[in-house]
């Protein structure tokens, strides 16, 4: 009973630390606690407690239960709760949570989750917030639900005012976000962050799917959570993958992933416990921490250009593996944080994730510096916000990893980063076309490859041009063109590389999952890119759109919305593979509206009767393909 009693209050004591942005122990120690009460006590009420108690004086109510999320580090409980469900995937956002409550289409509250029941007011704050509307074009009243939290960019910016106007540096990027939502003071530096929305509540019934609600948040204004669609275990494996590499590279912090059931009925059907929804969970990375020094701090060249920081450090054990090596993450961190050698540093490993730098324990004397000129290439650098970057397009650790990204990506199998090193320094390969024209006894020169090691390459070699077209804009480094990205785009109708050529930003903000923003970094990046592509299309790579007979549907734009009798994956592969071309919203370029649930409140459904955009069932639909 003690033994209970004390983890209760270690529970109560570590969960307020963490919601006012002062965490003592890491996520994983934390719920080590909760896995021990749960083993002695699983109906103990601390285990129920959502958040925490607001310490503001503005406390609001919350109609509807702001809950938490059970969670998961291992892959087969996912896959057990998954069962035969279709299921939606979105980053989790390490941030605070928020409801944001609009009437008459106006925004007329902000608040926090505090402990689910009661939150606080921080509508004056949400006023100075990044991608929150402060109209919408719905009269109802409709709360949304969101995360707000700090894109490293921003951070580092913020960091500068604060100490500018004498306060305090922030420690993190999610640390600082609790702090300034609990300031009463300089509340106009809230405009350094922003908010994401993933829930929509509203009183009506028309939405069908998690990925109907997605899009429904979309066209009211919000930015909204990427949602991707699971089709199989190998899917799910790539998602965990890609969440992965996220946390590591990308510009803000997550710390796992939420999957949904993608059918809202099963949202009902299960309901909720006093801590959580059963058709949610979250799937997050064990993080193991530990306290080293740095040795010393030596900086990467990536295809891109950008210098990153990377420390070399006192051995350590993490995960079963000895780490002598971790990332610094961009130059901004190592500015902030003023790092250099003897600093004693805190490092973290989660599950296969590359070892990164978390917090700085003690610093040493004396003051960061940094490479003025290019360790590659020693072209003068330049300071781009939180990044360090060298100019120089010929430089050859930017070539190297441009190849070698390719390599990978395209397939190329049995040419190791060392041999492609090798096969530069003899002035066989200085970019990627390069290539296509080697031969066997060219390769033979690299370090222990004979003949038969060489044949091997070249049928490799060979083979990597009849991969399909998603495969080959993904392997080609544009900006924002992860393969899932080039999928979505090839799907949405531009399968030939002329179509991609001429993709305008408008068009591509057509396609789902594809905002103003990423629209335009993607075609400015691949218009960057077509000398690469004309020059490989002369050695023999050739995307001609497959020849089909055209069909009542042939690139006719569907949008599709509601339940349907099939799983909707199926439904828009057999669109595709008629020709058709699937959208994620109705315009008046659409052709048709797909549904088999033709209610008047249906957004959809109003605008496609607006338009006079013919609204067809799924039986309407199979004898309109002739099915």
């Amino acid at each position: 009973m003690n033994r209970i009693r004390t983890l209760e209050e270690l529970i109560k004591y570590h969960k307020a630390k963490y919601y006012i942005g002062t965490p003592e122990i890491s996520d994983n120690e934390y719920d080590q606690l909760e896995e021990e009460l749960r083993s002695l006590d699983p109906t103990s009420k601390v285990l129920e407690i959502v958040g925490s108690s607001p310490k503001g004086s503005r406390k609001v109510s919350h109609e509807t239960k702001m809950l938490s999320l059970n969670k998961t580090y291992k892959q087969e409980e996912l896959l057990s709760w998954a069962g035969d469900y279709q299921i939606v995937s979105t980053y989790k956002i390490d941030g605070v949570s928020c409801s944001l409550v609009y009437e008459n289409g106006e925004l007329v509250v902000g608040k926090t989750r505090g402990d689910g029941n009661v939150g606080e007011d921080i509508t004056d704050k949400a006023y100075w917030m990044q991608n929150i509307p402060t109209k919408i074009k719905d009269l109802r009243k409709i709360e949304v639900r969101g995360e707000i939290f700090c894109r490293e960019e921003s951070f580092f910016k913020l960091s500068d005012e604060m100490e500018g106007l004498g306060l305090d540096k922030p420690t993190s990027q999610r640390n600082i976000v609790a702090g300034l939502i609990g300031r009463k003071e300089n509340i106009s530096l809230c405009r350094y962050i922003e908010f994401q929305a993933f829930d929509l509540i509203e009183n009506t019934f028309e939405l069908k799917s998690e990925i109907a609600k997605n899009q429904r948040l979309i066209s009211l204004g919000f930015d909204a959570t990427e949602l991707i669609v699971h089709k199989d275990l190998k899917d799910i494996n790539v998602r965990i993958k890609d969440a992965a590499n996220f946390m590591d590279e990308g510009d803000y912090q997550i710390d796992g992933l939420v999957f949904s059931y993608n059918d809202l009925s099963l949202h009902e059907e299960l309901g909720s416990t006093a801590h959580h929804p059963r058709y949610k969970i979250a799937f997050k990375y064990e993080g193991i921490a530990k306290v080293t020094s740095i040795d010393r701090i030596v900086w990467q060249v990536s295809r891109n250009g950008v210098l990153t920081p990377i420390a070399e450090v006192v051995p350590v054990e993490l995960s079963g593996a000895k780490i002598s090596r971790v990332t610094l993450h961009n130059f901004g961190m190592v500015k902030q944080y003023n790092l250099k050698k003897l600093d004693k540093i805190k490092i973290v490993r989660s599950g296969e994730v590359i070892p990164k730098f978390l917090e700085l324990v003690e610093e040493s004397k004396g003051k960061f510096n940094y490479p003025k000129s290019c360790p590659s290439c020693d072209s003068e650098t330049t300071i781009d916000d939180i990044r360090l970057r060298c100019l120089n397009t010929n430089c050859p650790a930017q070539v190297k990893e441009q190849i070698l990204n390719f390599i990978q990506k395209i397939g190329i199998d049995d040419l190791s980063s060392k041999r492609l090193d090798e096969l530069i320094s003899n002035k066989l390969i200085k970019e990627i076309p390069d290539l296509y024209d080697l031969n066997i006894e060219e390769l033979m020169t690299v370090d222990k490859v004979k003949e038969k090691l060489a044949s091997k390459l070249i049928t490799s070699i060979e083979k990597s041009k009849s991969v399909d077209l998603a495969t080959f804009l993904g392997a080609l480094g544009i900006q924002g063109g992860a393969y899932n990205k080039c999928e979505k785009v090839v799907h949405a109708g531009f399968n030939t590389v002329e179509k991609v050529k001429n993709l305008t930003i408008e068009k591509l903000q057509e396609v789902e999952g594809f905002a103003e923003k990423s629209s335009g970094e993607f075609v400015r990046s691949f218009k960057e890119k077509v000398d690469l592509v004309e020059k490989l299309e002369q050695r023999g790579f050739n995307f001609k759109k497959e020849e089909r007979n055209n069909t009542a549907i042939t690139q006719k734009k569907i949008c599709i919305t509601g339940s349907l009798s099939r799983k909707r994956s199926e439904v828009e592969k057999e669109i595709r593979d008629m020709g058709g071309i699937v959208v994620g919203s109705v315009s008046k370029k659409t052709d048709y509206l797909l549904t088999n649930d033709k209610l008047p409140s249906s957004s959809k459904f109003k605008k496609a009767t607006e338009l006079e955009i013919p609204v067809v069932s799924e039986e309407e639909f199979a004898k309109l393909i002739g099915k």
